[in-house]
């Protein structure tokens, strides 16, 4: 089954919207950094993402948790109400979402060495 990252992009860009909110605004919600979110919202990279990024946003936007990962795999999204399958949530999605976090970790080192050699 193939990924739909412009129908996830569309699909967040349409809540922002109808909630009246920014991509700022939506990655302190989501605790998601935005440089992430703006790649998802813009659809600019498209790579495996965790679940737990996809569940963060999709929270973050009022929806349930699994909203997201239906929209991606072109699926009806549950309702917000409807209980939580988790059967998806294997110890390789629990690595993905540590090794997405470490990537994040270590960008952010990255920014702030380069900001501390310019000083």
């Amino acid at each position: 089954m193939s990924e739909d990252w412009t129908a996830v992009s569309k699909a967040i860009n349409e809540r922002l919207t109808e909630l009246g909110l920014n991509q700022r605004e939506l990655a302190e919600r989501s605790n998601i950094a935005l440089s992430i979110v703006r790649e998802i919202r813009n659809n600019t990279v498209q790579r495996r993402r965790s679940g737990r990024t996809l569940e963060a946003l999709s929270v973050a936007l009022g929806w349930h948790p699994r909203h997201l990962a239906a929209v991606l795999l072109g699926r009806t999204p549950p309702a917000p109400n409807d209980p939580i399958d988790l059967a998806g949530d294997t110890v390789p999605a629990r690595l993905a979402a540590i090794e997405d976090q470490l990537h994040e970790i270590t960008k952010r080192l990255d920014e702030i060495q380069r900001a501390i050699r310019e000083k």
